[in-house]
């Protein structure tokens, strides 16, 4: 699976503001206070890659992280590249931008997202049924919600697996795997590297 496909699954959730266009990053702008002292995350050191060859079964022959502004969002990404790289994994965290004026948090971003599949099983079930009336024809599955990890998570389904997305406090973390593994597969192997990726943010 290449980096291409994998990173667009994180952006085709943040759809805010200029998305996942290339774009140069404008200089921050100063503000005080503690927000804009906080140190920025390293999203490499998030995961080491023991860990996730110990996962994936595959050596990690490299890391590549990049980081972007997304409206009043920043975007920290990290590509573990497998040696077999169809086992590479992806992991992405959002957090508030502290050189930008925030008008919404990536917990209010989280609410407009996945709120709406909090509801009953009606609701969820509405919402599926409305998916499946698209042309298109790859089902569009409601994300799942996954108990017991961070304050809340949610699985997306795709052709790929899927991706894993949790959110912790006032950041949201989302994480891919690669390989021929079942879906469910994939989501227990998320879910054992997203554990230990929060316990480092």
């Amino acid at each position: 699976m290449h980096p291409h496909v994998l990173v667009p699954l994180f952006c085709a959730l943040i759809v805010v503001s200029a998305g996942c266009k290339k774009h140069e990053t404008p200089p921050p702008v100063p503000r005080s206070g503690q927000e804009s002292n906080r140190p920025q995350i390293d999203v490499c050191g998030l995961l080491t890659k023991e860990e996730i060859e110990t996962v994936q079964g595959s050596p990690i022959k490299e890391t590549k992280n990049s980081t972007r502004s997304d409206g009043a969002f920043r975007v920290l990404q990290c590509f573990y590249t497998a040696m077999e790289f169809s086992k590479s994994v992806s992991l992405a965290v959002m957090q508030r931008d502290p050189g930008r004026p925030a008008t919404t948090s990536p917990k209010d971003f989280w609410k407009e997202r996945f709120g709406r599949y909090n509801g009953e099983k009606k609701e969820r079930d509405k919402d599926k049924k409305t998916a499946e009336g698209n042309e298109e024809k790859e089902e569009v599955v409601p994300p799942k919600k996954i108990d017991g990890i961070g304050d809340e998570a949610f699985w997306a389904s795709n052709r790929f697996g899927g991706v894993l997305y949790i959110l912790k406090g006032d950041a949201f973390t989302s994480i891919s795997v690669g390989g021929p593994d079942n879906e469910e597969a994939k989501l227990q192997k998320s879910k054992a590297l997203a554990q230990k990726a929060l316990q480092r943010l």
